[in-house]
């Protein structure tokens, strides 16, 4: 499974915050994004997921239409139900909660 081209790096914060199994990590995310298991290795289906969701994609040229750095962050901790340390670090200092 690859990382931002597919949903390796959704599956791996869920192993490294929630101390999951890779097999349980992959069944939370899919869950979570609306998808089955299979489809999180499918480039194709989640470069349209992490489109419509807002999580952010791996592109040579970043464009300001799309949701890279921060904002995706945000969606990801929200998609996931999860805390990320530099979006709350951000929260933090931008008076946000």
């Amino acid at each position: 499974m690859g990382g931002v081209r597919t949903a390796g790096d959704l599956v791996l914060r869920m192993q490294m915050s929630k101390r999951m199994k890779i097999d349980e990590a992959k069944a939370y995310v899919a869950e979570k994004l609306g998808v089955s298991v299979e489809d999180l290795h499918d480039v194709v289906t989640m470069t349209d997921v992490r489109t419509d969701k807002g999580l952010g994609l791996a592109h040579v040229e970043p464009c300001a239409e799309e949701n890279n750095g921060m904002a995706a962050k945000f969606r990801i901790a929200e998609a996931l139900g999860i805390k990320i340390n530099s979006v709350e670090k951000f929260k933090e200092r931008a008076g946000i909660k």
